[in-house]
């Protein structure tokens, strides 16, 4: 049976230990959607930090407990190119510190400034939109290489990302692995931030039955079609099998989070019956997983 690695959140003298999230991406990729999140969630929250005063707030996390047991940093560019060494210097004087990179497709994040009519924060000097997205996007990438967990808001509405930050932070309990179960439909674009997508769309087809079609994988007789079916028991072990291989080194590697995203062709009947199945046999090996259903309500 694979087992969890336990999280460990307490200083040798058992006080609760400092734990810092920092947010940071492209520009209108949802950082202030995730301030909001992380803030409503009773984080200590801080926008705008210049990079500059980072070690500041490792000595404010460091003391751990009261206020400031978690603080959430939402950091924009990078203009002087320090962030990726800072966040270095942080994680090694906080006891515990996350890093969140939120980012998206440069013509989605094109569109949204369209949208707004606000200005780029590096769209000066005659510089275009899209070029100033393409210069953000290459100061980050080492930022991003290093960060724990990167999100992709291109299909995500603001409400589906808080969602997502809220499955994320909204228990410190568990194991050290945040395991997320995501079901989703291929139609709606494929999840950019998983980090491993099962093609569940050979298995029995519940649209095709006029009397399960406005059900969804969470109702009894859906998931009796999808999973009581033809190969579908055995290809579900198989995906446990495997499963059990991948986690536990994962894990032991120091890894923060990790995505398995199942899909069918709409996400609301094959993929939410495997997800929710998958998710059931992961919680009986210890592991605690969050599931979210990404286009169950399309």
């Amino acid at each position: 049976m694979a087992e969890a690695t336990p999280d460990d959140t307490t200083t040798d003298t058992g006080e609760s230990a400092g734990r810092v999230v920092v947010v940071t991406g492209l520009s209108g990729a949802g950082r202030s959607t995730a301030a909001d999140a992380l803030e409503d969630l009773g984080w200590f929250v801080i926008d705008n930090l210049p990079p500059a005063l980072i070690p500041k707030i490792a000595e404010l996390a460091g003391s751990g407990g009261g206020a400031y047991g978690k603080v959430a940093l939402i950091m924009g560019g990078d203009p002087e190119g320090r962030l990726s060494s800072l966040l270095d210097e942080l994680r090694g004087a906080a006891a515990r510190v996350e890093v969140v990179f939120l980012e998206a497709a440069n013509e989605l994040l094109h569109r949204r400034y369209e949208l707004t009519r606000r200005k780029h924060p590096w769209a000066t000097d005659g510089v275009s939109v899209p070029t100033a997205i393409e210069m953000e996007r290459d100061r980050l990438a080492a930022v991003r290489a290093g960060a724990d967990l990167v999100i992709d808001t291109s299909d995500l509405n603001p409400h589906q990302l808080r969602e997502r930050l809220t499955t994320q932070f909204s228990d410190d309990a568990g194991p050290s692995l945040r395991l997320t179960v995501m079901s989703f439909g291929f139609k709606h674009g494929h999840p950019r931030d998983a980090d491993m997508v099962i093609d569940v769309r050979f298995l029995p087809n519940p649209h095709w039955d006029d009397e399960l079609r406005p059900f969804t994988g969470l109702d009894e007789p859906v998931r009796a079609h999808v999973l009581d079916r033809g190969p579908s028991q055995a290809f579900l072990d198989s995906l446990i099998t495997l499963l059990d291989e991948v986690l536990p080194p994962t894990a032991a590697e120091g890894r923060s989070y990790f995505t398995v995203a199942i899909g069918c062709t709409g996400g609301r009947h094959r993929s939410v019956a495997v997800a929710e199945a998958v998710a059931a046999a992961l919680t009986d090996r210890a592991w605690q997983p969050r599931v979210v259903h990404r286009d169950l309500e399309r």
